[in-house]
């Protein structure tokens, strides 16, 4: 048997050993078991010798010192090892580094703290003017240690008030482009270094905005991460990022990244793809919704590569692909933890999702918590990972704990499961890569116009893929596009929904929705249509009713010129689409279907769509003071965050929404107007109440697009309860305390006890009832206090009301937002035009290219 195979064996009989084994600083001596360790290094010394001949001249040297460590061990009766741990640690971290691989050009890496704990792990940035910005904790460098000249460390670059974060190499070794912040006062933009510190470029210089994790693409071009187009997490308070792209000047920044949360992290693959991490849900929790996507250079074709549907681990990070191989390493994170965890292999052909892709991890036995729990499972791990690098399909560069509190150092991993300390020093040691020439990648050629117009989306056949059964072939008759919007502001008080809605926006989902409209699905299946570039979007299937069939829970963009699509609904992504190996699709033989039926311009609003329906046909039976009314009631009154009718739908159970629901991919018909009671009621003719067609399909449409209620994020009451409430804290105070109700423990779904107010009649305000009723002298008071907050919302409209205004801080976000989009125009309209436009002049003599006429 060869020592590989030897070793191998021995690993899989110690797994939880091994586990043990690398939860220890390297340097400890001889952790058991020995044989395992001398098999695992013995099996890293030989194949360094196959691979690297002449250039691994040692390995005869090497493996003679391992074998007396071995045998003095097996004299010792494998229990005695004073006095060999030392040695065999020593000459591990002799063998391994002498790998070209490793020694043979310097390493780069960052010098800085540990990010602060925070909210989720994207809150890095603590931009100026955010929640967290006092988070920041300067003192940083980029540097680079060579570990054939005894580890000498040279300093590239250094601050005592920054950070430097996210470096990327050139492909030629020259240059280095990073992301740096000089103190607490500014923020990151992106610089470039020579690799020797000379020649410190800074690229991007907008103010207010947070550029990070940069990567050089193939034709000199950089794409970065940043906050240009401002936006909060929906399920918090928190700025994100998306993907933007410069030339290599610093000219041009365009953005071609549009989820509605964060992307980051993007890695270079071998097709010249940009492989990158993606936060974002849609009508699904917040926790389990950040998996591994892949988008052209140029902004089109953003695909999920793995993990969209994977409830454990709650993040997966900071992936690149493993040279030679289909495999990507990777960080397994939690939602509410740093950007640090578990290093995982996961090899895409074996799965999208769950535990079956997952080939390796470190700790080893971490895999076992991949798909159970929840999205924070991965938190408890230790010994923590970060900035996961490979050097070539075995060997690994990694940051990872030392095992002095938080320290981060640089450590080698292999896969035969050998783990050194190549470096530490404080604060910690980050993002080490080589600094040397790599292979450059071929160019993906452009398919966007920068028009600002329209992309086109087909679908080859919505019967084909998963979670279909069940559905009769002819049964769907129309696709809907809806566009699901970012969030560009944010209060303090909350409404407690799956997450914290900050402020209230519906009863369990995070999203406001906007239905831009509808398109015909041919007799075979497909369907084929134009989308307005730059929407989040995503489709629903549509029965002749216009009922919902099946939805995604996901996004998509399209860019101005692209045409993307997909094989089914929730296809197999690894599979190429039967139908188009013997006939065209029927929807792709004409031109694209135009949308109709569509709010192009309009924000779903429940008070606006769907209340008028039941003011209509229903309020005049089930009203407060009816007998009807005990059962549902369905009048518009405002409440002190939604309004009656809509806590009354939500409450009891009398429409099915998925809500923020769970990360598995739902059946067909499993929620949504099909599945729900007020839609059966109405179809049976409930008390001969007859809705038109267009009223019955409102009524549809909202539920599946799950229920939404407030069009707007924006607050006209930041302060008060749930962001939308006209009553303040004292007066709330005041009112619990006259009337028993616990106003405060209302703000969220869970434990709600049904409308108890109604601003618009206030002396029907549930509530006071019981006051009025026994002639209680506070009833006056208390009805004083609702009149009161039916007057404020007379004078300051909140957003489910016509006359919205939001307030002073939220208009100035939504400035800003506009700002940053003529931004991007100005971007947009210079690369159409063959132009450079730059945020501060690169050069005086380009100073006529920066000029176009409207």
């Amino acid at each position: 048997m060869s020592t590989n195979a030897q070793a191998l064996l021995i690993l899989a009989a110690h797994a939880c050993a091994t586990s043990a084994i690398v939860a220890k600083p390297a340097a400890n001596p001889l952790p058991a078991p020995a044989e395992f360790e001398i098999a695992a290094l013995r099996s890293a010394i030989e194949d360094i010798s196959a691979a690297c001949g002449e250039r691994y001249s040692n390995a005869a040297d090497y493996l003679g010192r391992l074998d007396r460590i071995e045998r003095g061990l097996d004299a010792s009766g494998r229990d005695d090892v004073s006095g060999l741990g030392g040695e065999l640690a020593a000459l591990r971290r002799e063998a391994l580094t002498a790998n070209p691989l490793v020694s043979g050009r310097p390493i780069l890496f960052v010098v800085r703290n540990q990010y602060k704990p925070d909210h989720h792990n994207t809150a890095t940035m603590f931009k100026t003017g955010e929640i967290n910005t006092n988070s920041f904790q300067g003192g940083g460098a980029l540097k680079t240690i060579d570990l054939a000249k005894d580890g000498q460390v040279t300093v590239l670059l250094e601050l005592k008030d920054g950070v430097i974060r996210d470096p990327d190499v050139h492909f030629s070794g020259r240059s280095v482009v990073f992301s740096m912040r000089r103190d607490i006062d500014d923020d990151y933009h992106i610089c470039r270094i020579n690799a020797d510190g000379t020649g410190l470029t800074q690229l991007t210089y907008a103010r207010g905005v947070a550029d990070f994790d940069p990567l050089y693409l193939p034709d000199e071009s950089i794409v970065f991460s940043s906050t240009r187009e401002p936006k909060y997490c929906m399920c918090n308070r928190h700025i994100m990022g998306n993907l933007f792209k410069m030339d290599a000047d610093g000219a041009n920044i365009h953005q071609i990244g549009k989820s509605t949360l964060h992307e980051g992290h993007g890695a270079l693959m071998p097709d010249g793809r940009i492989l990158y991490d993606r936060w974002e849900y849609v009508d699904r929790n917040f926790g389990d919704a950040q998996g591994l996507w892949t988008v052209n250079p140029d902004g089109t074709c953003h695909a999920v590569y793995w993990g969209n549907n994977t409830n454990s681990p709650g993040a997966v990070l900071d992936a690149r692909v493993i040279p030679g191989t289909q495999q990507v390493l990777c960080n397994f994170s939690s939602c509410h933890d740093r950007p640090w965890g578990v290093l995982a292999i996961i090899d895409r052909r074996l799965g999208l999702d769950g535990r079956g892709p997952v080939v390796r991890t470190w700790p080893a036995n971490a895999v076992e918590r991949v798909g159970k729990g929840n999205f924070d499972a991965f938190t408890g791990v230790r010994p923590k990972y970060e900035d996961p690098y490979p050097l070539s399909e075995r060997y690994f560069l990694c940051s990872r704990m030392t095992g002095r509190g938080e320290q981060m150092g640089i450590y080698l991993i292999d896969l035969f499961g050998n783990e050194i300390l190549l470096h530490v020093e404080g604060p910690g040691c980050f993002d080490p890569m080589p600094l040397g020439p790599r292979p450059r990648p071929p160019v993906v050629p452009s398919r966007r116009d920068f028009r600002n117009s329209s992309g086109r989306f087909y679908v080859v056949n919505v019967y084909e893929g998963t979670h279909m059964e069940g559905v009769r072939h002819g049964a769907v008759k129309y696709l809907r596009v809806v566009e699901s919007p970012e969030k560009r502001s944010w209060t303090h008080p909350a409404w407690s929904g799956q997450g914290v809605h900050c402020p209230a926006m519906n009863w369990h989902a995070f999203e406001n929705k906007r239905i831009l409209g509808t398109v015909p699905v041919e007799e075979d299946g497909s369907a084929y249509f134009e989308v307005p570039a730059d929407r989040f979007v995503y489709f629903q299937l549509l029965d002749a009713n216009k009922m919902m069939v099946q939805s995604m829970r996901s996004g998509t963009i399209v860019q101005s010129g692209e045409l993307t699509g997909c094989t089914g609904c929730h296809d197999n992504r690894r599979a190429a689409p039967p139908q188009l190996r013997t006939k065209m699709p029927m929807a792709m033989m004409r031109a694209p279907s135009q949308m109709s039926g569509g709010g192009e311009a309009r924000l779903f609003s429940y008070i606006d769509e769907v209340q008028p329906v039941f003011d209509r046909h229903c309020v005049s039976c089930h009203d407060y003071g009816k007998e009807a009314g005990e059962t549902l009631l369905l009048a518009r009154d405002r409440t002190n965050t939604f309004n009656t009718s809509y806590n009354e739908l939500w409450r009891k159970k009398y429409i099915k929404p998925i809500g923020a629901g769970p990360h598995e991919i739902q059946q067909a018909y499993s929620w949504g107007s099909h599945e729900s009671r007020l839609i059966g009621i109405l179809l049976d003719g409930h008390e001969e109440v007859k809705l038109s067609k267009e009223e019955l399909q409102t009524i549809a449409a909202w539920i599946d697009i799950n229920g939404p209620y407030y069009p707007f994020y924006e607050s006209a009451y930041p302060d008060n309860l749930a962001g939308r409430s006209p009553l303040d804290d004292n007066q709330l105070r005041r009112l619990t305390e006259l009337t028993g109700v616990q106003f405060a423990r209302l703000a969220g779904h869970s434990a709600n006890a049904g409308p108890q107010i109604s601003f618009d009649r206030p002396e029907l305000s549930p509530c006071i009832q019981k006051l009025k009723d026994s002639n209680d002298v506070r009833y006056v008071e208390a009805l004083a206090i609702i009149q009161a907050g039916g007057r404020m919302l007379h004078e300051r409209p909140r957003a489910d009301m016509a006359g919205f205004v939001p307030c002073p801080l939220d208009r100035r976000r939504l400035e800003m937002y506009a700002a940053r989009q003529q931004a991007e125009s100005r971007n947009r309209r210079a690369i159409r035009r063959g132009g450079k436009l730059y945020e501060t002049p690169a050069r005086p003599t380009d100073r006529a290219d920066v000029s176009f006429p409207d």
